[in-house]
């Protein structure tokens, strides 16, 4: 399944930003809020913006959003250090 948004041009040139980059941040912004919403994990936010984790969490800090951080979170990160 996929969705395609579409977006009126009279918002899309009101936006200031150049055009190339325009899909990016959108994509960016909706990736953070559905985060900061408990919407979406992390993986699957930094996957919808199209970061690596360092860099989706380096955005997050800049918009002041803490990182969800679980039980599920630890435990992945226990099992990835005792490999």
């Amino acid at each position: 399944m996929s969705l395609q948004l579409s977006i009126p041009d009279s918002i899309l040139q009101a936006i200031r930003l150049p055009e190339q980059r325009i899909e990016q941040e959108l994509l960016h912004e909706l990736a953070v809020s559905l985060y900061a919403q408990n919407l979406l994990s992390f993986g699957k936010a930094r996957e919808l913006a199209q970061l690596s984790k360092y860099a989706f969490g380096q955005l997050l800090a800049q918009r002041g959003i803490l990182r969800h951080y679980g039980a599920e979170e630890l435990a992945d990160d226990l099992a990835y250090a005792y490999r």
